[in-house]
């Protein structure tokens, strides 16, 4: 029973902790030319956000500034590419271990 309750502690922390999204490429930022451009961008739309708001709730503010900080680093940086770690786990690996996971389940239940 503990490790049952241990095992999905594990889980759902996991899945709390997952980014969707991805991350940002900040190698970019040490070209001259993509670091001017990127903040330009984010003047930009801090001025324009400035002209917009006249809102006195500040965590709709604060979404709204977190939202244009993310949209210009996307727009100006990209996504990094996600490093494949284990070249060898290939589609045969993860059918084996879904159907593994899928018995484990049946067994639990």
């Amino acid at each position: 029973m503990v490790a049952k309750v241990r095992e999905r502690l594990v889980v759902s922390k996991q899945v709390g902790q997952r980014f969707d999204g991805g991350r940002f490429n900040l190698r970019k930022l040490d070209e001259l030319e993509v670091r001017k451009q990127h903040q330009l961008k984010i003047t930009n739309k801090f001025t324009a956000f400035k002209n917009l708001s006249d809102d006195k709730d500040t965590n709709r503010a604060w979404e709204n500034i977190k939202e244009n900080i993310k949209t210009s680093t996307k727009e100006s940086l990209g996504l990094q590419e996600l490093k494949q770690h284990k070249p060898w786990f290939d589609d045969e690996c993860l059918v084996f271990l879904r159907s593994k996971e899928a018995g484990q389940s049946a067994m639990d239940t």
